[in-house]
């Protein structure tokens, strides 16, 4: 007699692909395996769309001479994709990946499906700066967000601290509404794109704090009112009247539901090969999520195709069907 496990794994579904991550690169993934009629769902634990939706204009995409918003670059994506049948499975976030009696179960709340292969494409997050005062005031002046919050800092004096691609669009982005920004950056120099760099050194509303770094955030204990900074050269230390804090310090890849699973790099970024396979067979790392990733839409775009037609090929070599 059969025991109830293995009747439930019997009956099991499993499905061909499931693509985790509605960013740029799961989008790719899951519009090209839709479109070769696989058997594909895409886990997204919000809404599709990823980091480049909360960007407000995206101007290196090929295609787009005057320019695009990223919500509406990354919702073409998701029509198109929703178009050739992508199942796109919104508001489910994945627990983790195990494997399975000769397939890979994705583990989500009170969900498994069962896949043949995965593709993980989950991207990555804002790194917190871990000063005092951060925490204290996330959501009451402290933001890693200008396209979200950038609006209710208008006519404010606000600081924005980092000096690469983002917190250099996203100091501009907050020149239409606050009355001054004032740039922090740990070196003398920024490390953002030269035609950023161009744009932002001449806006007048601009101010910027070179070899600075932040010690504390301070406030009235309901909202922001300074920041305290600290010279690299000296250890000097001012206090800045401020009435918002943008924080754009790096990133953290969206990893920690496989650490362990997986194998990552010491920053926590998915290891993989020239195919993007990670370390455990069938399982794909697309996108900004992957150790090499140039964190650019463009190059999102192309990981989500390559993962996807690998994907394809190893799903349909374990069927026994001949890859075209």
């Amino acid at each position: 007699m059969r025991g109830a496990g293995e009747e439930e794994n019997e009956a099991r579904r499993i499905q061909d692909v499931i693509v985790v991550g509605g960013g740029p690169a799961g989008l790719t993934a899951g519009l090209y395996l839709a479109r070769a009629r696989m058997d594909v769902a895409l886990w997204e634990k919000d809404a599709p769309g990823g980091a480049p939706a909360l960007t407000e204009r995206i101007e290196n995409y090929p295609g787009f001479p005057e320019g695009i918003s990223g919500w509406e670059l990354v919702d073409r994506m998701r029509r198109q994709a929703e178009g050739f049948g992508l199942a796109i499975e919104s508001f489910r976030p994945m627990k983790e990946i195990r494997r399975g009696e000769g397939h890979l179960v994705v583990v989500g709340e009170e969900v498994e499906e069962a896949a043949r292969a995965v593709i993980l494409a989950t991207g990555m997050r804002p790194a917190r700066l871990g000063v005092p005062g951060e925490e204290e005031y996330h959501g009451r002046g402290v933001s890693y967000c200008a396209t979200c919050d950038g609006a209710f800092f208008r006519d404010a004096v606000v600081a924005v601290v980092g000096g690469g691609d983002s917190a250099v669009e996203e100091a501009l982005f907050l020149t239409r509404f606050a009355s001054k920004v004032i740039l922090v950056h740990r070196r003398d120099r920024l490390r953002a794109s030269r035609i950023l760099q161009e744009r932002i050194l001449q806006h007048p509303k601009v101010e910027f704090r070179w070899k600075r770094v932040v010690k504390e955030i301070r406030g009235d204990g309901k909202k922001v009112q300074s920041v305290v900074l600290a010279s690299t050269d000296s250890g000097e230390a001012e206090e800045v009247p401020v009435q918002g804090v943008f924080l754009y310090v790096g990133n953290i890849p969206n990893t920690e539901e496989v650490r362990g699973f997986l194998e990552l790099d010491e920053k926590g970024f998915v290891v993989t090969n020239d195919a993007l396979e990670t370390s455990e067979k069938g399982v794909f790392a697309a996108g900004d999520v992957r150790k090499g990733s140039v964190w650019q839409v463009a190059a999102a775009v192309g990981d989500g195709v390559r993962a996807a037609l690998n994907a394809q090929r190893y799903v349909e070599e374990l069927k026994g069907i001949a890859y075209r």
